[in-house]
């Protein structure tokens, strides 16, 4: 048993099932980083987590896993590439920790995906970008104040 501390369900929105969203480019930061120790304990994945800044899937969260240390040379080096992409887009070209990752804006990539297990539909990152890589839509040009930085 777990003490609920007398949890009153209402007074506190119910979670709703979160579909993914549409494949497409989103301006976002990461939040969180965390070294992961791989299922076979051989290695280790490094988890960061994404937020999305701004349109109508504001506050969503996305995971991306990058197998630094590997059994497999490619997955490492296919890690690696990806880490790579971050750093650039973020302008952190040489981090000595994940965190100086974090809370710096870059575009990502998402595309859709079906799982093989459930049939799902699933969303994976698939790229990043420096966030003046933004086509969707264009900003008023009374606006100095980047989109992320503005109050919601």
């Amino acid at each position: 048993m777990a003490n609920l501390n007398n949890f009153n369900a209402n007074q506190v929105e119910p979670s709703s099932n979160l579909e993914a969203i549409p494949a497409g480019k989103y301006l976002a930061v990461i939040t969180e980083s965390e070294l992961k120790p791989t299922k076979s304990g051989s290695g280790s994945y490094l988890q960061l987590t994404f937020q999305i800044l701004d349109g109508e899937y504001k506050g969503r969260f996305l995971w991306s896993r990058l197998n630094l240390q590997n059994a497999n040379p490619t997955a490492v080096k296919i890690a690696q590439a990806e880490l790579s992409a971050i750093c650039r887009a973020v302008g952190v070209l040489t981090p000595g920790d994940s965190v100086e990752l974090h809370n710096l804006p870059l575009v990502i990539n998402v595309k859709c995906r079906k799982r093989e297990d459930s049939g799902d539909i699933t969303n994976e990152i698939k790229g990043y970008a420096k966030p003046e890589a933004v086509t969707a839509q264009p900003q008023q040009a009374n606006h100095t104040t980047p989109p992320w930085r503005r109050p919601s």
